[in-house]
């Protein structure tokens, strides 16, 4: 007799399954959580690229659960299944955490070890979902129905509390944790594979607790065996013999009618699914293109809290936890009680519907954020930028071209960077450059698709020109870039955090260095001979690039702050109703969507739907995966085609609803009847039905 809880009809063995559960959503989701900015800023990858690969690893652990699911019921059991797939998911962490370790081979050997890694993380996860949540309903009896529905409310409790918590802590550990040189990758996912350890220590640890079925066979193999049969039954007997009412009828020779007429009540919710990847198409972009979104947007709160890109994804699996109880006990019942008949069909449609706002809200965002960004030239043109560094006003022109007809003052601000045309991939150009009555000309090489500052300066008998090469894409963690353009005839050295910079002397510019987001009032420097003071930088915001033009005043250095990128204007509290609307999509879409899974099969049939269910989470990621390839659009307008789509495929999936016929769980055994004809036989296997029905009805996976 399996071992009690004290003082509950617990058996002991529950708390190991879900510590093992929290562990290992903890591992997964932190390591998920900061898998799009490792690519961006570590693999050097870019959106695209790194959007693509991001949800081919999301649809690869949706694939693998079915793996998983014929491995347990055909041979090893799901104990068996768990500890050995936990093995692979450890050793996937572990590869992935040290191909995030600079000194560790050449770039060629990091980009291979963290597909490796991936891959075995994949596999890993997914082999284990069909079975954890499974083997620990296989721990009570049948008469211990109500601690059941008890225990899936605390695992799946667990789930979301690990992905809560992994979302928040994982992002620190990145950013705030630096090793290395820079952000500590390593780290951030270390620690997700030692948790990963501990859930399988944990999960070993309760072994002589578990009760532990053997492996019974797989249903959904003996299901596709009679799908298969079916179908060349009828090819071969297509030219003979009489027409049969269903094409699954042809499979009457081999199989019984009472798994025949199962399928077809699987197929009927099975073809309601073929819309439904859509959904998981926008749902599962909060990793990747709403994590992008956010690093171009001012993430602070208040003088001393920032938040992190990558933590935004916390507020999915806080909101979840506020939602549900929202919606089931005040939502749904106030629905009912203004007599409006709201099926799971229709409730999965609104789900739809909300998630498209979203993206409609994630639209609006993007359009405003976009107007801080530069964007890169394209071929034949370049950008530029022009610094007066001569005490008077300048006329400058560019022999072919009118970029700059105004005046340019001293140490002005440019307002923008202006697009020159140049015909080919590089070109001389002649620039005339009018100060006080003298014109002097000067030769420059200009390429394409580059940006440039042209600094014009003094020089003896004259001005002199110096063309520097810019560096406009935005910070992928929200940091600004800083460089200093020194104008005396002395070298300095500065102290920005923990960034220090050389400038030569004699109008020189330092390299661009990221820095922390913040105030600097006074920043340390110090003279080529004897040591120097501070100097007042002001705010060095979020996504900016600055140039600092450091000039001698009255005896001391005077600062001047050029704004080359303009900071990120749009905070990113403005994702907040993003988040709030797909959340809520969420419930009516993936709750009810479960709820209605399990509901209208039979309670053998459950973990075919279950399969089926999963494949359109991984259908999803391989739509995203294609347009971020394939589409090359910008990103507000992909937002804008992701909700077209979806609201298109809600209005193909409620006529589909339409049409269909819920099936009463109470009634599933006439049934069999039906189809089978073995009263006997049915009446004893549908006894337990309404029962598993219930139970599955509450069984509410929010995260899958």
């Amino acid at each position: 007799m399996a071992k009690k809880l004290c003082g509950t009809n617990y058996p002991t063995s529950i708390c190991f399954i879900v510590v093992n559960e929290f562990c290992e959503r903890f591992s997964f989701y932190g390591m998920k959580a900061v898998l799009t900015l490792y690519f961006l800023t570590y693999l050097h990858w870019d959106k695209d690229l790194s959007t693509a690969i991001y949800h081919a690893f999301s649809s690869l652990a949706y694939f693998t659960p079915i793996l998983g699911a014929l491995i347990a019921d055909s041979w090893l059991g799901k104990f068996k299944t768990i500890i050995y797939l936990s093995i692979v998911y450890v050793i996937g962490h572990v590869v992935k955490s040290v191909g995030a370790i600079p000194t560790v081979g050449s770039s060629d050997v990091h980009i291979a070890l963290s597909m490796v890694g991936l891959i075995l993380i994949a596999l890993g996860t997914g082999g284990i979902k069909p079975c954890v949540a499974a083997f620990g309903g296989d721990q009570f009896d049948e008469h211990s129905i109500s601690e059941r529905q008890k225990f899936f409310s605390i695992f799946y409790m667990s789930i979301n509390a690990g992905s809560l918590l992994s979302t928040v802590v994982t992002p620190i550990l990145r950013g705030d944790v630096q090793c290395f040189g820079g952000d500590c990758y390593a780290l951030a996912f270390g620690v997700p594979a030692a948790l990963m350890v501990v859930a399988l220590v944990v999960f070993i640890a309760g072994s002589s607790l578990y009760k532990k079925s053997p492996p019974q066979g797989n249903i959904l193999l003996e299901v596709c065996n009679c799908i298969g049969f079916a179908i060349k039954n009828r090819w071969r007997s297509s030219k003979r013999g009489p027409s049969r009412p269903h094409w699954l009828d042809w499979a009457e020779e081999k199989y019984s009618k009472r798994l025949i007429q199962e399928i077809k009540m699987v197929l009927r919710v099975l073809v309601l699914y073929i819309p439904l990847p859509m959904f998981w198409a926008l749902f599962d972009q909060q990793g990747s293109r709403w994590t992008l979104q956010a690093t171009r947007m001012n993430m602070a709160f208040g003088d001393s809290f920032n938040i992190k890109p990558d933590q935004m994804q916390m507020l999915n699996a806080l909101l979840i936890l506020v939602f549900v109880p929202i919606f089931d006990l005040i939502i749904y019942p106030l629905v009912r009680l203004c007599r409006i008949n709201v099926t799971p069909l229709r409730k999965m449609a609104m789900g739809m519907i909300f998630a498209a706002l979203a993206f409609c809200a994630a639209t609006l965002v993007e359009v405003n954020v976009v107007r801080t960004v530069v964007d890169p030239a394209p071929q034949g043109k370049c950008l530029l930028q022009t610094f007066n560094l001569v005490n008077d006003n300048l006329n400058v022109k560019i022999l072919g071209s009118d970029l700059f007809p105004e005046p340019i003052h001293y140490l002005q601000d440019p307002d923008e960077y202006k697009m020159l045309s140049l015909g080919e991939s590089s070109k001389n150009l002649t620039i005339e450059v009018t100060y006080s009555g003298h014109t002097s000309e000067c030769l420059q090489k200009f390429e394409q698709e580059k940006t440039y500052s042209l600094m014009v300066f003094p020089s003896e008998g004259g001005v002199q020109c110096q063309l520097v090469e810019d560096f406009i894409q935005k910070n992928t963690d929200g940091n600004p870039l800083l460089r200093f353009l020194n104008t005396q005839p002395r070298a300095l050295n500065l102290t920005v955090g923990d960034a220090t910079f050389h400038v030569n002397a004699g109008y020189s510019m330092s390299p661009n260095m990221t820095v922390d987001r913040g105030q600097y009032p006074e920043v340390k420097y110090s003279l080529e001979t004897e040591m120097g003071s501070y100097l007042d930088l002001g705010l060095l915001d979020f996504g900016a690039s600055y140039t600092i033009i450091l000039e001698e005043k009255s005896g001391t250095i005077g600062v001047t702050k050029i704004e080359d990128v303009k900071a990120n204007n749009v905070h990113i509290a403005w994702q907040i109703p993003q988040y709030v609307l797909i959340t809520a999509g969420e419930v009516m879409f993936s709750i009810t969507g479960l709820e209605f899974s399990y509901s209208q099969a039979p309670a053998n049939m459950k973990s075919v739907l279950q399969a089926g269910w999963l494949l359109t989470v991984a259908f999803g990621n391989v739509i995203v995966l294609i347009v971020a390839e394939g589409a090359g659009l910008e990103q507000w307008k992909e937002f804008l085609l992701f909700a077209g789509l979806l609201l298109g495929v809600c209005v193909i999936f409620s006529i589909m609803s339409y049409f269909y016929t819920y099936v009463d769980p109470d009634q599933l055994d006439k049934i069999h009847q039906e189809g089978s004809g073995k009263e006997e036989e049915d009446d004893n296997y549908t006894k337990t039905i309404p029962n598993e029905m219930k139970l599955n009805k509450r069984q509410k996976s929010t995260k899958l």
